[in-house]
């Protein structure tokens, strides 16, 4: 009989506000929020104090000013918090190869293999959690489970700098007493529309018979909320870190209907996502674009250049086309994006042609070339004379 495994899922508590308030000491015990200042920003992060406003992460930050006037709006400092993001994992991968991360503040860690170096679960998030308050001195709350979808329940359980272990046999036991809402994948309707059916607990989908739920829910959703309500899930802990697109987006204070305007924004953008494919050794065989009107309304288009490209000047070009097949000139735009898929490691390159080589070759040195500068002196150093940054 195969062992239970041993899955932890940590996550740093409140991060961007938490890293805000460990930088300046006047910050602590204050409502911080973290996230745009524009008129049309979202919440980032907001501190527990914040938290205890109804300010909450993705709210509007128009409404989050009117719920709690008196906090502290800040911008979040990304570079500060990947830095703080590497420390953390570089401690989760002192204890096992085998971490998944969801985002900057966030992963699951299989454990199973490291017990007998390190203990048990618990012995191990002790570890973790004291580890991450010594080298950067944030709290961290870890669930302790056999399996993914229990681990990160129990994580969210008892926060901040909480500590919850599931042990192996109790998890429907331990999930019975809670909103059905905590289940992975139960959205607001599905929510309400169990309770209109007087299931308001996961206890009560446990007492459901397999086939009665699957004729509520259908067969799919059925199984999958049914499997979840028992504490099953075997889904895998997956240390791939595979990057399948990388993009970059702005959404303007104001709607933008000047076409040479959106042009220029999308340069920008352009010139970030070509950085950031750079920096990954990567290249895109697919450029998409994306407007979103004032009504929310989103389109897309995408293309297919005839090579991979990282270059700024190949992907600005590939942008400008997007725009003019998608954008009218006088239709507002809230919101444009420019992104890359479909990508390939920079060493694969496409046989070139002879005559192709030579200009190919310079290109490059002159993007390199660039690079360099920006590198040294910062990404303002070398723009174009009539090059506007994005508003957002």
């Amino acid at each position: 009989m195969t062992a239970p495994r041993t899955i932890l899922h940590a996550d740093l508590d409140a991060f961007y506000a938490a890293v805000e308030q460990r930088d300046d000491p006047a910050l602590r015990g204050k409502p911080v929020i973290v996230g745009g200042l524009g008129p049309r920003g979202v919440v980032a992060t907001a501190s527990y104090e914040a938290r205890a406003f109804g300010v909450r992460s993705a709210m509007s930050m128009a409404r989050a000013r009117k719920l709690a006037p008196g906090a502290v709006y800040l911008r979040p400092r990304m570079r500060d918090y990947v830095a703080v993001s590497r420390q953390v994992f570089a401690i989760f991968d002192g204890f096992t190869p085998l971490v998944e991360g969801l985002s900057l503040d966030e992963a699951f860690l299989d454990v199973g293999g490291s017990r007998r170096l390190f203990g048990d679960g618990e012995t191990i998030a002790r570890s973790i959690r004291q580890a991450v308050r010594e080298t950067t001195g944030l709290g961290i709350s870890v669930g302790v489970a056999s399996n993914k979808f229990v681990a990160k329940v129990a994580s969210d359980l008892r926060k901040p700098d909480g500590l919850v272990v599931v042990p192996p046999g109790e998890e429907a036991r331990f999930l019975a007493p809670l909103a059905i809402s905590r289940l992975w994948g139960a959205g607001p309707r599905l929510v309400e529309r169990l309770r209109g059916l007087g299931l308001d607990r996961i206890r009560d989908l446990q007492a459901l018979a397999p086939e009665d739920l699957r004729r509520i829910l259908g067969d799919r959703a059925g199984g999958h909320f049914g499997a979840l309500a028992r504490g099953l899930d075997d889904r895998e802990v997956s240390n791939q870190r595979e990057t399948h697109s990388i993009s970059r987006e702005t959404t303007f204070a104001r709607d933008v209907c000047d076409q040479a305007r959106l042009e220029r924004v999308l340069a920008e953008l352009a010139r970030d996502v070509g950085r950031r494919l750079r920096h990954a050794c990567l290249r895109a065989r697919c450029i998409r674009l994306k407007l979103r009107l004032p009504d929310f309304h989103t389109f897309s288009r995408q293309h297919h250049p005839a090579r991979a490209i990282d270059r700024d000047a190949d992907l600005i070009a590939e942008g400008r086309a997007l725009l003019h097949r998608l954008h009218d000139e006088g239709m507002p735009v809230r919101l444009i994006g420019l992104g890359g898929a479909d990508l390939v490691e920079a060493e694969a390159q496409e046989q070139l042609e002879l005559f192709g080589a030579e200009a190919e070759a310079r290109a490059e040195g002159l993007q390199d070339a660039l690079d360099r500068i920006r590198a040294r002196f910062g990404a303002e150093a070398i723009r174009p004379l009539d090059d506007d940054a994005p508003s957002s």
